[in-house]
């Protein structure tokens, strides 16, 4: 007995270790020593952290992608403070200083970036045609290249600060079933942000490098205010300007101040708001379940953005060659006709062109009507047929940047100026 149950625990061994050594060479990389499907982290906001992007990038990349959304400042304050916690980071040029300073991104190989020559100028000289205004604050070339000594600055060199994708114009969004429609670059105006008679049903975007200007702007619009550099505001000038907002807030003006578009969605069609800061998308999303919200065009000009994808400073080895192959997707056609479908441009829009109905690029880049109705990015109908898209063309909107995001020599004190303004 001893002698039978020897040879089968033999035979039981040798089943099993033929059964493990099948499996190890079944062609699957998941059950691959060392090629366990790599998991990529992303912190940014909910502007570009959208599931059906994360899905299709999964699905194109064999590869787990893990989204971390939250407000602009909170993911800024994570990320300039933790690059652990992130392989890449993506969100707008106005952070590049802040993440640069503290060490927390490193530069980026220009040669491995698959299209980087296909990236259009405005990111690499500021601007999209040569009547193109450069705008004030932290245009994103002057940021985009890293120099031998470790500056950034818009002097060609062989690596970059970020990956230029996503951009755009923001501005503010308006209900027309209350305020009338305006015209385009001539009668719409920042100014309308501070009118007293929408006192108490205006809301601004709670984030302190961006809706400061969009009340920088507003009260300059209304001469309450003037500013000899707005990308570059003075501790006298930061003082003038919130001792306004501060009597503002007072008197009850502001209903809110939100932290991501799905809340400035909620706030506009409660009817909390009938005027607020606002982005492209929750425009989109409003119009397509029917608010009639109206983009603004100013005719003081935008308040300009360009998306920026940061490499961690602590990520290395193969999540380091997974972030390339990440980036490289974006700029690959698909992410940008999808991110077209809710108003916003991809760096290299020829790419993305075959992507999109001719009348979809008709309407979204080129400044047309559109042809027929148009879906956004949730299957809903955003665009009527027959409707201009305000501001125009793709050239004419960036033909028109006041000033960017910015993050001033005076950021720490404006930070300090604008908690004092929240609690007031």
């Amino acid at each position: 007995m001893p002698s039978i149950d020897r040879r089968n625990a033999i035979k039981t061994i040798s089943k099993a270790a033929g059964a493990a050594l099948a499996t190890a060479t079944l062609p699957v990389s998941a059950f691959s020593i060392g090629k366990a499907k790599p998991k990529l982290r992303v912190m940014g906001t909910h502007v570009t952290l959208q599931e059906e992007l994360r899905q299709k990038a999964m699905h194109d990349l064999g590869i787990d992608l893990e989204f971390e959304a939250k407000g602009s400042a909170a993911v800024l304050q994570k990320a300039s403070t933790n690059p652990q916690s992130f392989d890449l980071y993506e969100q707008w040029s106005n952070s590049i200083n802040v993440l640069w300073r503290s060490n927390a991104i490193q530069k980026i190989e220009k040669s491995k970036i698959k299209y980087w020559d296909e990236i259009n100028s405005l990111c690499k000289t500021g601007r999209v045609s040569p009547n193109a205004k450069i705008g004030a604050g932290d245009a994103p070339y002057k940021l985009l290249n890293v120099q031998d000594n470790g500056e950034l600055s818009d002097k060609p060199s062989e690596h970059a600060s970020f990956l230029p994708y996503v951009h755009n114009v923001d501005s503010f969004g308006y209900n027309t079933n209350v305020i009338e429609k305006g015209i385009p670059y001539e009668t719409e105006s920042w100014g309308w942000l501070l009118d007293p008679n929408y006192q108490g049903k205006v809301a601004i975007v709670n984030a302190p490098t961006i809706g400061l200007f969009d009340l920088a702007l507003a009260a300059q619009a209304r001469e309450l205010v003037s500013f000899s550099d707005m990308g570059a505001m003075t501790k006298r000038e930061l003082d003038q300007l919130f001792e306004v907002l501060i009597q503002y807030k007072q008197r009850g003006h502001f209903s809110g101040f939100w932290t991501s578009v799905p809340e400035s969605v909620r706030f506009m069609k409660s009817d909390r708001v009938v005027i607020e800061s606002m982005f492209s998308p929750a425009v989109s999303s409003l119009n397509g379940q029917n608010v009639p919200v109206t983009f603004a065009a100013p005719k003081e000009g935008y308040r300009g953005w360009h998306g920026v994808m940061c490499l961690s400073s602590a990520t290395t080895g193969r999540m380091k060659d997974v972030a390339y192959e990440y980036m490289n997707w974006w700029l690959s056609g698909w992410p940008g006709a999808f991110i077209a479908r809710q108003g916003y441009y991809i760096s290299n829009p020829q790419r993305s062109k075959e992507y999109l109905s001719q009348a979809e690029y008709a309407y979204w880049y080129e400044g047309n009507a559109a042809a027929t109705a148009l879906k956004g990015t949730d299957g809903k109908v955003s665009v009527a047929a027959g409707t201009l898209r305000t501001g125009g063309s793709y050239e004419k909107r960036f033909e028109n940047v006041a000033v960017w995001n910015t993050v001033m020599p005076t950021y720490e004190y404006s930070l300090q100026k604008w908690y004092e303004f929240l609690s007031a």
